[in-house]
């Protein structure tokens, strides 16, 4: 009898212990929120871009003092969130991964223009972009070769496989351009591929720069800063969705989705793309960071865990 008083309290006593354990995570889960939210989309923007540059991002580090960092092949460390509030125009000037990777890309079909400051892909972290194409304008000439646009040989980065995309892009649309006339209208003749300059009116290189984006044929209402929104709306209304969807299945952005309209301008971002396609949705407590993940990808199964493992 005695033994069996002994047993019921320690089962007892286990119970109440788990029901304490449980409580305490469903508390600190109700309690903070925002938090779990944090954390589920570091996460996935992680993933993403590890996705995204396989070759070139090898692990995940969170220091002491719970700064998160991306690990390139180099050993550089790149910053996923500097914790600093910012304007949309300071994130433009000096982004960290987490600015990087905020706007969500709206792969679906749109008919007018996005709001001022929502372009997603047009804010880019430097550091990451030397590491993957070259640090300097020689050593992105080196990384450069010919990709055939209709008649002409365009420059074009092949690290990280961007030429190989553009090369798929221009095997389906150039065909189509010889069928569907007015649609060659709208791609040729290609106002050009690599160009190392800056932005104009700023301090910060042009994608153009790493052999990584290409201006279709030029119309003047097509760049916000050539003309009205009036008048870029009636642009992006017109222009033929069947170039659009080629270029954004092989992992271009489309500068016509952004509110600083860039029409002709098709951007090679992987990791924008990637999240658009897996991650459009806001992460949900009580289901995992990365519910909604179909890929049987060992890769990609090995960077979550490698993720995980990282941030517990």
């Amino acid at each position: 009898m005695k033994k069996l008083i002994i047993s019921t309290m320690i089962i007892s006593i286990c119970l109440i212990s788990g029901c304490v354990e449980k409580e305490s995570l469903q508390n600190r889960v109700s309690k903070n929120p925002d938090a779990m939210i944090y954390d589920s989309t570091m996460k996935r923007d992680l993933l993403c871009l590890m996705m995204a540059y396989p070759e070139y991002i090898k692990n995940v580090e969170r220091k002491t003092d719970g700064r998160v960092y991306v690990v390139m092949k180099s050993g550089k460390q790149i910053l996923y969130d500097d914790k600093k509030v910012k304007s949309f125009q300071e994130k433009l000037g000096n982004p960290d991964l987490q600015d990087m990777m905020e706007q969500i890309y709206p792969i679906s079909d749109i008919h007018q223009l996005m709001e001022k400051d929502f372009d997603p892909g047009r804010i880019r972290v430097y550091s990451l972009l030397k590491e993957v194409y070259g640090g300097s304008k020689e050593q992105i000439k080196l990384n450069l070769e010919n990709v055939k646009i209709g008649y002409q040989n365009c420059s074009f980065n092949h690290n990280n496989k961007a030429a190989d995309a553009l090369q798929v892009v221009m095997k389906e649309l150039v065909p189509m351009t010889q069928n569907m006339k007015t649609t060659y209208s709208f791609v040729f003749p290609t106002s050009g591929t690599f160009n190392y300059r800056l932005i104009a009116g700023t301090n910060r290189l042009s994608p153009h720069s790493f052999g990584t984006a290409i201006d279709l044929k030029r119309a003047n209402s097509d760049y916000w800063k050539w003309t009205s929104r009036e008048e870029g709306n009636k642009r992006l209304r017109s222009y033929p969705r069947e170039i659009v969807q080629i270029f954004e299945k092989n992992n271009f952005v489309w500068g016509g989705k952004w509110g600083h309209f860039d029409i002709l301008h098709f951007e090679y971002r992987p990791e924008i793309l990637l999240k658009a396609l897996y991650f459009s949705n806001k992460p949900e407590i009580g289901k995992l960071w990365n519910d909604g993940l179909t890929s049987e990808d060992t890769a990609i199964k090995n960077y979550s865990k490698l993720i995980d493992k990282a941030l517990k």
